[in-house]
């Protein structure tokens, strides 16, 4: 059964929420609210909380104040919420690598499953796998081929360790039976123009870099990463349809607040992000990044994430993948 966290430790702390959560949400927003961005602005998912945050302004009648906190792949701006006072006045919106990939790759100074509550999914977008048109292939066939005849010999950048991008690739040499180095790059940003440059090979890129690219020539799309095709690309084919089966590995952005923050305010920040997502100016910018919008139950995204963390945890098991510490 659902609890007011994703999942909420049996403890005192909860009994001291459940008696005094009519007061904590009564009048909710009394004040702005910050949502926590655990990366710099510019990305997907600061496009995502400002895009919403607009809608959720203007319904609330209170600012909703983005606050940019990059740093540790995530971990930073996460932990500023998971330590935050549970009154919904502190939202985070994050992505896999710091609430279902990073934990199972060092220590971590939250627990996800203690220490956040889940209000909702916002968005799906795929990966693209592109090359550097020096490679002589145009399948991700023919790159399994060429990659197996070349042991050793080639690498893919990540956005650093413990991304998807990091895992992307790490699921494509266990599934294909790829000897090739990771290159982990601090950040998706300094990795394209290497890699239109030639310096390395192949990279696993959020939609919204990659694509001026390759429309230009200058990087070659393989595949997309999730089971359905993007509509930011429709001519690329899915990684099951290329010819590596199983493969759904998609980039997502979703709200979390502090555990123990009182149903009620959890529910109203609930309806207030999914009603956001529903306009359709918001639909057509994220779907410019490759994004679909979603919008779910608390319930939903807490099922959500526990089969993101169970997949990613057997994913860094089989892999071997290490962290930094």
């Amino acid at each position: 059964m659902y609890r007011s966290s994703i999942l909420c430790a049996a403890c005192a702390g909860c009994l001291f929420v459940a008696v005094n959560g009519a007061v904590t949400a009564q009048g909710y927003p009394a004040k702005p609210i910050r949502v926590v961005v655990p990366y710099a602005p510019g990305g997907a998912t600061d496009l995502t909380a400002r895009l919403v945050g607009q809608k959720m302004q203007a319904a609330m009648k209170q600012n909703v104040l983005v606050d940019n906190r990059p740093g540790a792949g995530g971990v930073i701006g996460a932990d500023i919420v998971a330590k935050a006072a549970p009154d919904g006045y502190t939202v985070l919106i994050a992505v896999p690598a710091e609430m279902a990939i990073l934990p199972h790759l060092q220590k971590m100074p939250y627990n996800v499953a203690r220490d956040f509550a889940p209000v909702s999914l916002a968005a799906v977008t795929p990966l693209i796998f592109v090359v550097h048109p020096s490679l002589p292939v145009r399948s991700v066939k023919e790159l399994v081929a060429f990659v197996r005849a070349r042991p050793g010999q080639l690498n893919y950048a990540s956005a650093g360790t413990g991304g998807v991008q990091h895992l992307s690739g790490e699921l494509l040499k266990i599934t294909m039976k790829l000897d090739m180095a990771h290159v982990p790059y601090k950040g998706a940003g300094p990795v394209m123009p290497d890699l239109v440059g030639g310096h390395v090979p192949m990279f696993f890129s959020g939609m919204p870099p990659a694509m001026p690219h390759v429309k230009a020539g200058k990087l070659r799309a393989l595949a997309v990463t999730t089971t359905r095709r993007s509509p930011a690309a429709p001519a690329v084919p899915t990684m099951t349809e290329a010819g590596v089966p199983g493969f759904d590995i998609s980039n997502w952005f979703a709200y979390f607040v502090p555990a123990g923050t009182p149903p009620d305010v959890v529910s109203r920040l609930n309806a207030e992000v999914n009603r956001g997502l529903k306009f359709q100016d918001v639909k057509e910018k994220l779907a410019s990044v490759g994004a679909e919008t979603v919008g779910t139950t608390p319930e939903e995204l807490a099922k959500f994430v526990r089969d993101e963390t169970e997949k990613f945890a057997r994913l860094v098991k089989l892999s071997g993948a290490k962290g930094t510490d």
